[in-house]
């Protein structure tokens, strides 16, 4: 639902978060790496972000791509920076803490959102103003999207890679009464997030309406999931249901620019 343009540096800043994903999640431990290896592998290819955000060029495909796109739009290092952070905490962290966790995500997701929001707002027919409000609505979807991702890979990340994101949460005895206080949670964030939507560009609208419609519908179905069985199996929205909530978002985005 993307113009051409945005979909191309949506596809570049996926590809380099992924890569840097993927290498914390077990590639590199698969690979026979240390953590310390690890760790050092993340630092380099931050130093090869960096450089060329800088120049304009790299020899890895990845990293140049992401960089034409963060120089296009104007994304820095304050936004790439607390990414890789986040990133390392996967190495050396296993459970958080309210505050360690608020800045995890904050790395780790609302920065990400903050990307897409800079290549949004760097398109031609993008509305000016609302900074604030549309700043805080990329962080609280980026977010929203966070929360919702940990209540479905809860199994993998408490079974697999060891982790526990939320503060206080033993798998073993998590409950309803502590999943529901996360749905709402991610609810609060979505709500929250769909205030900044008309500020978009409307390509970019229309498509972060749909995102934002098919994370609420998994959040429905994380609400309707008992907490025993999020620990065997991972929720999903059902292609059906994906296809109507795109024809909403695109009757709605029509009804709006008919109405304005």
């Amino acid at each position: 639902m993307l113009d051409k343009q945005s979909q191309t540096h949506i596809a570049n800043v996926y590809a380099l978060v992924r890569l840097v994903d993927e290498v914390v999640d077990g590639v590199a431990r698969e690979a026979g790496l240390s953590d310390q290896a690890t760790a050092q592998a993340l630092d380099r290819l931050e130093d090869e972000t960096e450089a060329a955000m800088q120049s304009g060029y790299s020899t890895n495909m990845i990293v140049h791509a992401f960089a034409c796109t963060a120089r296009q739009s104007s994304i820095d290092t304050d936004l790439t920076r607390p990414f890789f952070t986040s990133m390392r905490k996967d190495l050396s962290i296993s459970s958080h803490d309210e505050a360690s966790l608020d800045q995890y995500i904050f790395g780790s997701a609302e920065v990400v959102g903050l990307m897409c929001l800079r290549i949004f707002r760097s398109t031609p027919d993008a509305p000016t103003g609302h900074d604030a409000e549309v700043e805080s609505a990329a962080r609280r979807l980026g977010a929203a999207f966070q929360k919702v991702n940990f209540l479905r890979d809860l199994a993998v990340d408490t079974s697999e890679l060891g982790r526990c994101y939320f503060p206080g949460l033993d798998p073993s005895g998590f409950s309803d009464e502590h999943k529901n206080k996360l749905v709402q949670e991610i609810r609060d964030d979505l709500d929250a997030a769909a205030r900044g939507i008309p500020y978009l560009p409307p390509r970019a609208a229309l498509a972060v309406s749909l995102a934002h419609g098919i994370f609420t519908a998994l959040n429905t179905q994380l609400e309707r999931t008992g907490a025993a069985n999020l620990l065997l199996h991972r929720v999903s929205v059902p292609s059906g249901r994906k296809a109507a909530i795109a024809l909403q978002a695109l009757l709605s985005n029509s009804f709006k620019r008919q109405h304005r």
